[in-house]
């Protein structure tokens, strides 16, 4: 039997002729005229339909992609290496300041995984889109989630606004030299501009603060600007009733100086999120179902080619029907788990990664790392009108913690690791200390006439 008519048959096509011209006719318009045109007309017919009597359900979901494709990504103006070096510094010494703080007697606490997993998204903020305060501009508020702190304060460290006796007393900021546990202005208000834990607190702060902002303007107490309220949360975080319980107020009233950007680690404090489900697909849904304008930033640009020679759909169907339980298991287990049991899959997909080595799939990364998806998403936010925005971005939690969490379910209470673990961070992130210094885990700055200081 011809092989495209049996995926046909499958496919329960009942006039696959027509069912092609459709397609090609729909392919010439996005050619000549663009995707908007081709969108106008997929609605006109779905309300025709709707017309005539047909039950089409509303889809508030899309594929398991990236919204912004590769041709429309806005590029970064950044120097893509330099900001790679400040990154792997600012992930050591956050790592630092939890290790030792915890090997002091009492055991501090603290989180290592969750800014290991949301540098990159934080990064990318500072070096290009968050303004200060200024006299031309009342400068961006920023919610930024609690578990993240020690990489806030990572940066301030580098940027010389915490001393190292300040942040080597983390969590012990009784005696007024330490730094709090989480994002607190009571105890810290020239450092913080608004508390975000316990969790949930942030997200619905954060769109009353963007209201109140639109309320100022529009009756002239503060002049009109592009002040933007940005937010960020965890997936996990999601499920708190106060993470969602407003966000219906941000789609009605427009709030387009609004920007969430959710964490999607997979994880919560002790095990996958949604193992048996997707978590970035049921966000999806519910943020569009109230208004908002959704961006999705799934996979890294080491996934591009991939996706270019999916020809077949076979890995974009692939993508949809693996659960986050599995994407956690292939983030833990390595390259040559994941070639045979996602890519293995189907002889198709397996076929597009026979020219890759293990290491290179294991490499294959999601789009929370990557600071050019991360810059084009950013871009695309600030830039929306009429909807407040939210990005759903992919990570690993616990990214570059290798055996002692990297996708693991006890990465979230990881607050130790030993002399090998140091050893496999130090080298994973190339940071310039000798096996002697890191006993002692020793926070590293480069100086501050370095390259690094002076580009942030």
């Amino acid at each position: 039997m011809n092989e495209q008519l049996l995926k046909d048959l499958l496919n329960q096509d009942l006039d696959p002729v027509e069912t092609r011209e459709w397609i090609e006719s729909l392919t010439a318009v996005i050619g000549a005229d663009g995707p908007e045109r081709a969108h106008y007309l997929l609605e006109r017919m779905v309300d025709e339909t709707r017309r005539a009597g047909g039950h089409i359900p509303f889809q508030p979901t899309t594929a398991y992609v990236n919204t912004i494709p590769p041709q429309r990504e806005a590029q970064s103006p950044g120097d893509a290496a330099i900001e790679w070096r400040i990154r792997s510094m600012l992930r050591w010494n956050a790592m630092a300041m939890v290790v030792r703080a915890n090997r002091k007697p009492g055991e501090l606490g603290g989180h290592i995984s969750s800014f290991a997993s949301s540098a990159t998204l934080y990064d990318v903020g500072f070096n290009h889109f968050w303004r200060a305060a200024s006299a031309e501009h009342p400068g961006d508020l920023l919610y930024i989630q609690g578990h993240s702190a020690p990489g806030i304060y990572a940066r301030a460290f580098l940027e010389g606004r915490l001393t190292q006796e300040q942040i080597d007393h983390y969590r012990m900021e009784v005696d007024g030299k330490g730094v709090s546990s989480y994002p607190h202005p009571w105890l810290m208000p020239d450092f913080w501009q608004t508390p975000t834990v316990s969790m949930g607190l942030g997200p619905i702060t954060a769109i009353y603060q963007a209201r109140f902002c639109k309320y100022l303007e529009h009756r002239g107490l503060i002049p009109e600007s592009d002040r933007k309220v940005w937010c960020f949360m965890g997936d996990g975080e999601s499920d708190e009733p106060e993470s969602l319980g407003a966000i219906s107020l941000g789609g009605r009233e427009r709030l387009d100086n609004l920007v969430f950007v959710i964490n999607c680690n997979l994880q919560r404090l002790d095990g996958p999120v949604r193992g048996n489900g997707k978590i970035i697909q049921e966000l999806e849904g519910v943020f569009r179902g109230a208004g908002w304008n959704v961006i999705k930033v799934v996979w890294g640009s080491y996934w591009d080619a991939l996706l270019a020679k999916d020809t077949s759909g076979k890995l974009r169907q692939l993508m949809m029907e693996t659960v986050d339980g599995e994407y956690q298991n292939f983030k833990a287990f390595g390259g040559a788990y994941t070639r045979e049991h996602f890519f293995g899959k189907y002889p198709e997909t397996k076929a597009l990664v026979a020219h890759l080595s293990d290491e290179d799939i294991w490499h294959l990364n999601r789009g929370g790392h990557d600071p050019h998806k991360v810059y084009a998403a950013y871009h695309a936010a600030s830039a929306h009108k009429g909807q407040p925005t939210v990005i759903l971005a992919k990570t690993v939690k616990g990214y570059g913690m290798g055996e002692a969490g990297e996708a693991q379910n006890i990465t979230h209470q990881q607050k130790k690791l030993d002399d090998s673990e140091v050893r496999a961070f130090r080298d994973r992130f190339k940071l310039p200390l000798s096996d002697e210094q890191l006993a002692d885990v020793p926070y590293y700055h480069p100086g501050e006439d370095s390259p690094e200081v002076r580009y942030m």
